[in-house]
Formats: structure tokens, sequence, C-alpha cells
């Protein structure tokens, strides 16, 4: 079953031309693109800074309305017309736990929100529903009456996961909920993740740039480029057995304990121009294997190998 269905989803920004001109040109942060992900899973996205993961995000929780395409959840079309209908089935948990959390309120005006707006529950009932999410997420119901600031980083990302879990959604997008936490904390709150996971049913989506996380905690990972996909494939393979040059190009500049930091293959190390992209495939400038269809025709996402999808002219040999 699709817990997730996403067809021809692509943001363009606006943007002026020139300081005194009304032209407008467009910038494409997120490409057309259309996957799924199956209810239950944790599909991992990864890519570099300004390849259109956190637009992709926004756009998926009604932060910011798509240029074109449409989301499903579960097999319902949702649009911004009801933006209750969204925060019903789907979540975000924001990369910086203590900002994520309106200052001026306390944690139960905080945890009370999405009960009283999207559930309509009374006091009786948000109370009780309130110690049963602290209890899942091993926080102390003395906690409620305190202030954001009042947490360290690992605390305020509990209290950011059980908001979340307060509208009872079945998705949950979790962006980079690990990297602004020490790493002892961030085992505890990875463990966390995957217990919850299995309790309450939920579907994950995980953006992170760390990928031995990504691969640790992912069922599926889809690798983005330039506000594209370029790969889709099984976690335990698409590090080891990358189809595209990017993908590689990722996994062998993530540092590793006892192997030797030696410069990856590439041509080239700066991102295209979003007001001026190039035809073809936007890797080309970087990619060792590129050749002149690479330069004028735009790969398509097609099947490169079992349970695994690339957007590559000349993908590479497992």
């Amino acid at each position: 079953m699709k817990a997730l269905s996403v067809d021809d989803l692509s943001k363009t920004f606006p943007v002026k031309s020139g300081l005194f001109s009304k032209a407008r040109a467009g910038v494409r942060a997120v490409r057309p693109m259309t996957f799924d992900v199956d209810k239950g899973e944790t599909l991992g996205i990864v890519g570099e800074s300004g390849c259109g993961k956190s637009t992709l995000a926004r756009m998926l929780v009604g932060l910011l309305p798509p240029t074109t395409g449409g989301i499903e959840i579960a097999g319902k079309a949702l649009d911004n017309a009801d933006p209750a209908a969204f925060g019903k089935l789907i979540q975000y948990v924001f990369q910086d736990p203590i900002s994520s959390l309106n200052p001026r309120k306390t944690i139960q005006q905080i945890m009370e929100a999405p009960l009283k707006r999207l559930h309509g529950m009374g006091k009786t009932q948000r109370d009780a529903r309130i110690a049963e999410i602290f209890a899942s997420v091993n926080l102390r119901e003395e906690f409620l009456t305190r202030y954001p600031h009042e947490f360290s980083g690992g605390q305020a990302q509990r209290i950011g996961i059980a908001r979340a879990l307060a509208a009872a959604p079945e998705i949950i997008i979790l962006d980079e909920p690990v990297s602004a936490l020490d790493v002892s904390v961030q085992a505890q709150v990875l463990n966390l993740l995957a217990r919850l996971k299995e309790e309450f049913g939920l579907t994950y989506l995980f953006i992170s740039h760390d990928l031995a996380v990504v691969e640790a905690v992912s069922t599926r990972v889809m690798v983005l480029y330039f506000g594209s996909v370029v790969e889709i494939g099984r976690a335990e393979t698409i590090f080891n057995a990358p189809k595209h040059p990017y993908t590689r190009l990722l996994a062998t500049s993530a540092p590793v304990v006892g192997r030797p930091l030696t410069p990856p293959e590439q041509k080239g190390t700066e991102l295209p121009d979003p007001l001026n992209p190039p035809p073809g495939c936007a890797f080309a400038s970087r990619c060792p294997k590129a050749t002149e269809i690479c330069r004028t025709e735009t790969p398509l996402l097609v099947t490169r190998g079992e349970d695994q999808l690339a957007a590559c002219h000349h993908p590479l040999e497992s």
C-alpha cells in the first residue's frame, strides 16, 4: 500500500531579472518528479545543499504551494484548500529543535495546539493524550510548564517529535533531525525514532547530509541533484553499487574510518547556474563519463538494476 504518491511535483520561484525591470524569470528549485513511498518504510533523501530537499519537504507538508503536480496520502489527494487535512496526515520535525518551538509558549501550550485545532479535543482528552505521548518519547510531565529555552537540544528535539505525534499523522518528515545534536544524543534520538515508527505504524521521509545515518535508518534512498531525482534504490545497495556518477561522488566524498582521504573523481566542483540551467544532464559538467548526448538530452529516470532507478545516459557498472 502506498503511503505517499507524488506525481509531476515541481516548484519554481519567480525572480526579478533586474533592479528596475518588471520582467521575471524563474528558478526551478524542484524539477518535475514522480515517486511513491510505501506504508511503513523510511525513504532517505540525500543531496548537496541547494538540491531541493527542504523545498520538496515543505511542499509535502503544505508550507509551500507546488507549481505543478499533485500529492496523495493513502490515496487521498491533498491541496491547500484545507490545511488541516495536511496536518492530520503528515507532520514535520525541523532541523533546529529549539528555534522550531515558540519561545513565548509553554510546552503544554505547544502540545495542545494540534490537539485543539486538528482534532478538537477537550481539556480532559488533551491531558490524557499529552501524557501518553510524553511517555512514548521518554519525557517527564513536569516539563509541560517550562519554556523551550530551558531544554537541551536533545530534549527539545524529543518535544518536537512529541508535537508531531500529537497530530496522529501517518507520515513524518524528518529534516536533518539529528544534525544539531551531540553524537551520543544522536544515537538516542535515532533509536527513539525507530521505536516510534513500529509503535505508531509511521512512515518516514528522512532528510540528512550524513550518509551513514541515512543508510542505517532507511529502507530506500532517493538522491537529488539540482532539483531532480537522479537515483532511487535500496539503502543497502545504493551507496555500495551506485548507478549514477553523482551517487558515487557522494559516497566517496563521505569520510570513512580507515580509508585515506583522496580527491573524488570529477571534472568540476561548481553547481550549474539556477538562472541559466544547462541543457541535457545538469551533472554533465562535473561528470567524468559525460559525452555529447549528456550535454544535449536530459536523461530519464529508468530501471538500471534490481529495485534501482537512475537518470543517466552512461550508468555505472556494478
